[in-house]
């Protein structure tokens, strides 16, 4: 029996593709359903990883009548909303929300698969849930996320602040309720950069989804009068997408493994997804590469033995995600650098 902890989508990937190849696993996740909190905006979904999983998990065609129209195409404005660069994307990473992804994998799953509502209180001398039972099985993989409780099965590292804060913020039925807002941000993803600052949104078939993003000390209130503050002297057109956004905002702080995160082959154990490498969200990797290590690590253990598999799947996976990692730490320095967006625009185009 293979037990994973996490119904994100790279616990839920790797469940779906041992599926279909007739292995029986059982994932246990803490929210009580799947619609128990909203699932982020949307993800770009890269052909040499995350593609790469749902074709061997039998979805890409399902896959791909989710794929937002235009989603890929990109502007870049500094502070006085002067446009500075766009494209219409073409870059092979068609976009998808994340909710809609998810609810893909959950449907492909037979009833009883997850097991909702099954938190793990404990790891020490076995998988303790909430119920007072115990996991037995004979591989524990945690796809619990960026505060993961198996990581504490093979590696004492924490996650650390990133030194970035997002409120995460939406415009509803921007069509009509938000028009300017709506045309500032195009078919597809914007930046709005200056100063260590940025506003980041993408469109959503039924919204814009925002991020107000800027250095700050770990442990600093983020509301909306600590984003006026931050934001003073921008144009009002940007500002807009912070006083006209409907609803509460949504906290963020942004925080990460250590770049090269790795431990010792710990038996009937391993980790993936944001569990095994979380990153900062600047290079669009941490969806992409817990979908790539549900697929490579479903591929192991398909073909070896056990410690095998775990070997061979983790001998891959370390530099992998450190690769990944070490760009995504790059790219918020070229996001957050004092002459943002001349970083951004210089980066697109290739100087």
């Amino acid at each position: 029996m293979i037990a994973i902890i996490g119904a994100g989508l790279g616990g839920l990937m790797l469940a779906r593709i041992l599926h279909v190849n007739g292995v029986e696993v059982v994932v246990h996740e803490a929210e009580a359903s799947p619609t128990a909190r909203t699932q982020g905006g949307m993800l770009d979904i890269h052909e040499d990883s995350g593609q790469v999983a749902l074709r061997a998990a039998g979805l890409y065609d399902d896959f791909l009548s989710l794929v937002m129209p235009g989603g890929e195409a990109m502007k870049i404005y500094d502070k006085h909303a002067v446009l500075r660069h766009a494209d219409d994307g073409g870059s092979g990473r068609p976009e998808v929300q994340r909710r809609a992804l998810r609810d893909l994998l959950v449907n492909s799953l037979p009833d009883g698969t997850i097991r909702w509502g099954s938190k793990v209180v404990d790891v020490t001398g076995g998988l303790r849930l909430a119920d007072g039972s115990t996991v037995s099985a004979d591989l524990v993989v945690g796809a619990d996320g960026a505060w993961s409780k198996v990581r504490s099965l093979v590696s004492d590292a924490v996650p650390q602040y990133a030194g970035i804060s997002f409120a995460e913020l939406d415009l509803l039925d921007p069509y009509v309720r938000h028009p300017q807002s709506s045309e500032l941000i195009g078919g597809g993803s914007m930046f709005a950069l200056s100063e260590g600052r940025g506003l980041l949104a993408h469109r959503e078939p039924d919204r814009l989804h925002v991020y107000a993003a800027y250095r700050a000390e770990e442990g600093r209130p983020i509301t909306r009068e600590v984003l006026e503050a931050e934001f003073a002297g921008w144009d009002e057109s940007l500002l807009r997408l912070i006083r006209e956004a409907d609803g509460e905002l949504t906290p963020r702080p942004i925080y990460a493994l250590p770049i090269g995160h790795r431990w010792e082959r710990v038996p009937g154990v391993t980790l993936l997804g944001d569990a095994a490498h979380l990153m900062s969200p600047f290079a669009g990797e941490g969806a992409n590469l817990a979908l790539h290590d549900a697929a490579e690590l479903a591929a192991a253990l398909l073909a070896d033995p056990l410690e095998t598999a775990l070997a061979r799947y983790e001998s891959a996976m370390f530099p992998r995600a450190e690769e990944s990692a070490q760009g995504s730490a790059d790219n918020q320095e070229v996001l957050f650098a004092p002459d943002a967006p001349d970083t951004l625009v210089s980066f697109f185009a290739g100087v």
